[in-house]
């Protein structure tokens, strides 16, 4: 699986919203993303997990 990057552009309680640098927007549940991600973090999605950049 190839990787995906992604900006956080909102935090919004219980979810994340994420862009790709594609422009793809998704919605993410907060608690599958690595500690630490603020508004604005870059990510890596690959083998289904996130880093962050």
């Amino acid at each position: 699986m190839e990787a995906v990057y992604l900006t956080v552009l909102e935090i919004c309680g219980d979810y994340a919203l994420l862009r790709s640098d594609s422009g793809e927007e998704r919605q993410t549940a907060i608690f599958l993303l690595p500690e630490g991600v603020t508004d604005g973090s870059r990510l890596r999605f690959e083998d289904f997990s996130y880093t962050l950049l």
